[in-house]
């Protein structure tokens, strides 16, 4: 058995590792990267990058066939699977070789392969021949898709989100199984390709939508495209042959039906890699599910012995099950590096404004603060709402995609703009700009004074500001209203 000691190990070679590696290595020389699963990171392989290209085949198709609506024949559009599928998983590759490369890059004696497991606080087992003692330790071990046991009896017909990526052709048919940002993305692709699809729900929820008008919005415009049912009744999941037999009550109409499918797409979440690191020997404290507590400021984890102090042990990424996002990884690992590099001091990093985006047709996005947050956070009626919808806007009616909703919210009294959610063509953008305009704690007022250009997709912002504008109460009266009824109004 060999043994070793360094300044600094970090668990996962993903995006939050890579992260903390690099900027832990300007603290300390022996700093060590530890991987022992496949390289590359999540969104490389089978997360942002890969879906995307498969959004994007599914974009030209549905372009193609909607060409009429300009005057455009197209005629037929048959789509080839195996090309897709081809083009999908080579320029993968590709995105995954960049990672490598960059991972290439580290020092050899800084760069191990093998699982990871704690022996005690400070003492890594890694493999069946290394014991590596370390002053400080990051955890940024990634996630996996969950698949729940009521999905077994499909056997091998069952999937999830990290093995579409591996078909080498398309199927016929598929269940869907989770309407959230994955299951939303992957299956309307899917149906737009050719695949015949049903996708169903348990809770009612759909992607990230918190606000019912939003929620309520997305619903009917995804069900006119394909089957969606967030809230289904599922009878029995079995397996026929070489296909999945699945009997619910249809949405609508509450008839029997069993309808087999070539595939059950589990896209039910994700659940952290932590269940092979032996954390009961880490000295943490962790909860219910076996998840470290740790402060999101500093990435530090909580000292089992004493929950108020903190541990020489730092989470990152999707291990810490906070918010499964690329650029929250990159963060989280930053903080974590940067800590786990000057331990025993530590200092708390700026987390950036929460941003999401579901690349579905309409986009899905939310920004800052839900409704639901805003209001727990405020209280006292003090949260204003707007909107504009997408229905009439020029730009949108010009592109045929005059589809969508958005919800803008801000804090009465003083016009600071709080969040938003949006359903809508192009949303990606200017989610991007109300990111922005959080992140220079700007109020709505001031947001109304920016430039807009016509004829753009912006000009609909501009209208839900209008609208959030004319239904704020701003100066002392406010205040004395919320003096006069306290928190909850």
């Amino acid at each position: 058995m060999q043994e070793r000691e360094v300044e600094v190990a970090v668990i996962g070679a993903g995006t939050a590792g890579l992260s903390a590696w690099q900027v832990a290595r300007q603290y300390h020389e022996r700093v060590v990267l530890i991987e022992g699963g496949e390289p590359g990171t999540t969104c490389a392989r089978v997360g942002c990058m890969p879906s995307k290209l498969l959004i994007a085949a599914a974009e030209s198709a549905h372009q193609a066939r909607e060409a009429a609506g300009f005057g455009i024949a197209v005629g037929r559009v048959d789509v080839d699977g195996q090309e897709v599928m081809a083009r999908v998983r080579r320029q993968r590759d590709a995105f995954v070789e960049s990672v490598l490369d960059s991972m290439r890059r580290i020092e050899p004696e800084n760069r191990l392969s093998g699982h990871a497991r704690f022996e005690d606080p400070h003492t890594l087992r890694v493999g069946d021949d290394l014991r590596l003692r370390a002053r400080a330790i990051v955890i940024a071990t990634g996630s996996r898709p969950h698949r729940p046991k009521a999905f077994a009896p499909a056997g091998d017909r069952l999937v999830d989100s990290d093995a579409v990526f591996e078909w080498n052709d398309l199927p016929a048919s598929l269940a869907v199984f989770g309407p959230g940002i994955v299951g939303l993305e992957l299956g309307q692709a899917l149906a737009r390709l050719g695949v015949r699809l049903r996708m169903f729900g348990k809770s009612g929820s759909l992607g990230p939508f918190q606000d019912p008008a939003l929620r309520d919005y997305a619903e009917r415009t995804f069900g006119d495209e394909f089957y969606l049912d967030p809230a289904a009744q599922v009878e029995t999941i079995e397996r026929d042959g070489d296909q999945v037999a699945i009997t619910f009550l249809e949405r609508g109409s509450g008839r029997r039906l069993t309808e087999r499918f070539d595939y059950l797409l589990a896209a039910t979440g994700r659940r952290p890699n932590l269940d092979q690191l032996d954390l009961q020997n880490a000295g943490v404290a962790l909860d219910d599910k076996g998840v470290p507590h740790y402060n999101r400021f500093t990435m530090q984890c909580r000292s089992a012995d004493d929950e108020s102090a903190g541990s020489h042990v730092f989470i990152a990424g999707d291990a810490s099950q906070e918010l499964p996002l690329l650029h929250e990884a990159n963060q989280q690992g930053r903080i974590a590096g940067h800590n786990a590099g000057r331990y025993p001091e530590r200092r708390a990093g700026r987390r950036s404004t929460p941003l999401s985006i579901a690349f579905t047709d309409p986009q899905m996005a939310t920004v800052g603060l839900s409704r639901d947050e805003a209001a727990s956070r405020f209280g006292c009626d003090g949260v204003a709402e707007g909107e504009a919808t997408f229905e009439d806007q020029g730009r949108a009616v010009v592109m045929r995609q005059n589809r969508g909703l958005m919800r803008l919210y801000a804090e009465h009294g003083s016009g600071q703009f709080l969040g938003a959610e949006l359903f809508g063509p192009r949303v990606e953008h200017i989610a991007h700009l109300l990111a922005w305009a959080l992140e220079q704690r700007l109020g709505v007022e001031r947001m109304l004074e920016m430039p807009y250009y016509h004829p753009v997709l912006e000009e609909g912002l501009r209208s839900a500001l209008r609208d959030l504008s004319r239904v704020l109460l701003q100066g002392p009266a406010m205040t004395e209203r919320c003096l006069e009824y306290g928190p909850g109004g």
